[in-house]
C-alpha cells in the first residue's frame, strides 16, 4: 500500500506549502505529488502520471474535494472510477465524502427478511445508496459553482473598474522594456538619420543587430514617445 499526497495550484504564483502541511500532519508518510495547473479538466499531466501507477489499496489525500477536481461531472467519474478500483480517498476538508463513508453507506443495507417487507426495505436501501452518491455530486457541484462564481466575480470587477474610468492592462503602445530593447532604441536615437544622425535604416539595423520588424517597431515606438512629449 502506498499513500500519496494530491497537492494542486492553479497557477505557479499561488503557495502550495499550506496543502502540504496539511497533509503531512495528518500522514507524514505520504509521498506529495505537486502541479501547477486548472482543476477545471482532470487532464492534468502531473494527475495522469499518479493515475497510471495507483493500485488496488492505495491512499490518495487531497486538502480539499477542488484539489481533485474544479469539474463536477469528471470529477464524480473520476471518484466512482478510483473507488470500484479499490484506491481510498481522503478529503481532509470533508471527510463525510471519503470513499471509507461512501463504502460504509454502501454496505450499511437493512438485510432482507424474506417477506413482502423487503420491497419497502429495497426501496429504503436504493435511497440510501442514492443518498451517499448525491452528497459526493453536491461536493463536486460545489467545487465547479466556486469557480463559476470566481470568473463572475472578476468579470464583473473588470466592467466596474472601466465605467470607473481605470485602465485595465498595459495601455497601448506600452509595455516592458529589457535592457537590450532600451540600449537599441538609444543607437537609434543617437544614429539614424531620421532622428539627427548620420546612419540610413539599413546602416543602424546592422549596428543595432535587429530584426527589420524589430527595428521598424522600435522607431515607431520612439516616434510616438517623442509626440507624446511635445
Amino acid at each position: 500500500m502506498s499513500i500519496y499526497g494530491y497537492c494542486r495550484i492553479s497557477t505557479a504564483k499561488q503557495s502550495i506549502d499550506r496543502q502540504i502541511r496539511n497533509i503531512k500532519a495528518e500522514y507524514p508518510t505520504a509521498h506529495i505529488v505537486q502541479e501547477a495547473y486548472t482543476g477545471t479538466s482532470i487532464f492534468r499531466p502531473e494527475w495522469l502520471k499518479l493515475y497510471r501507477i495507483l493500485k488496488s489499496g492505495d491512499i490518495v489525500v487531497f486538502d480539499s474535494v477542488f484539489r481533485m477536481s474544479r469539474n463536477a461531472e469528471e470529477g464524480f467519474s473520476l471518484y466512482e472510477d478510483l473507488y470500484h478500483k479499490g484506491i481510498r480517498l481522503v478529503f481532509l476538508r470533508e471527510h463525510h465524502i471519503d470513499t471509507e463513508t461512501y463504502k460504509k453507506a454502501l454496505s450499511g443495507s437493512i438485510a432482507m427478511t424474506g417477506t413482502n417487507v423487503d420491497f419497502i426495505l429495497k426501496g429504503i436501501n436504493e435511497y440510501l445508496m442514492a443518498l451517499a452518491k448525491e452528497q459526493i455530486k453536491l461536493a463536486f457541484d460545489q467545487s465547479e459553482k466556486e469557480v463559476a462564481d470566481l470568473h463572475q466575480r472578476t468579470r464583473e470587477g473588470l466592467v466596474t473598474a472601466k465605467l470607473n474610468g481605470k485602465q485595465i492592462g498595459r495601455k497601448k503602445g506600452t509595455g516592458f522594456e529589457t535592457k537590450k530593447s532600451r540600449e537599441a532604441k538609444q543607437i537609434i536615437r543617437t544614429h539614424c538619420k531620421t532622428f539627427g544622425g548620420t546612419l540610413d535604416d539599413a546602416e543602424c539595423m546592422k549596428l543595432t543587430g535587429l530584426a527589420r520588424n524589430t527595428y521598424y517597431k522600435y522607431k515607431r515606438q520612439i516616434r510616438e514617445d517623442a509626440e507624446m512629449k511635445d
